[in-house]
């Protein structure tokens, strides 16, 4: 059952209840799986926006974390929730992406349509700062860390804010987006520095 929240529509009040009840019966349980494959994921409200910092621990090369974190035309294949993003045009480090996808939690859902301005500083930082869209609010920025044993420390941190979702619902589901498509990113990283390893062209 899905449980589609559009933007300008809210659930009545009883339902707020209860789904805000469920959610933080269920939200607990999340946290062990994440510390268990070396991801942590921390949350705080600031600024009246819901502040998500990711980190993750990754035995991959720097250069090879940076181009799968700038690889937009492909984000859609491994980043989950999201159904496309391509480049809608390039100014020098500033690369414009077009994304839409779906934040979900549980039963719910809300669409996301955003233009993000993407500004590359190599060789550790990309920040993003959405143009347009049916967010209120999101920026953020990866930060790549190499480290002395060779793996390499990524961290996204970043603002955002639900549109049309109240508070709490809105924060779960952002904070659930944002954890699986960080998931998502390091989990392909890997994947292509074990081709690499193998000698395998990455497909």
């Amino acid at each position: 059952m899905l449980f589609l929240v559009q933007p300008g529509c809210h659930p009545r009040r009883g339902v707020v209840r209860i789904l805000s009840l469920a959610l933080l019966l269920v939200l607990p349980l999340a946290a062990p799986q994440a510390r268990a494959e070396e991801i942590s994921v921390e949350t705080q409200r600031r600024e009246g926006a819901l502040e998500v910092v990711c980190r993750a621990l990754i035995e991959a090369p720097a250069e090879l974390v940076w181009q799968t974190l700038t690889d937009y035309n492909r984000l859609a294949e491994f980043i989950p929730g999201m159904t496309k993003s391509r480049v809608l045009s390039r100014s020098g480090a500033v690369a414009v992406v077009e994304q839409l996808g779906a934040a979900r939690f549980l039963f719910i859902s809300i669409p996301i349509e955003v233009t993000i301005a993407s500004t590359e500083r190599p060789p550790h930082l990309i920040e993003a700062k959405m143009l347009k869209g049916n967010l209120k609010r999101l920026e953020g920025a990866y930060r790549i860390e190499p480290l002395a044993d060779g793996r390499v420390r990524l961290g996204w941190s970043g603002l955002i804010e639900a549109e049309s979702a109240p508070p709490l619902i809105g924060d779960l589901l952002m904070r659930s987006a944002i954890e699986d498509q960080f998931r998502g990113m390091v989990q392909e990283i890997e994947r292509r520095e074990a081709l690499r390893r193998a000698g395998e062209p990455r497909k």
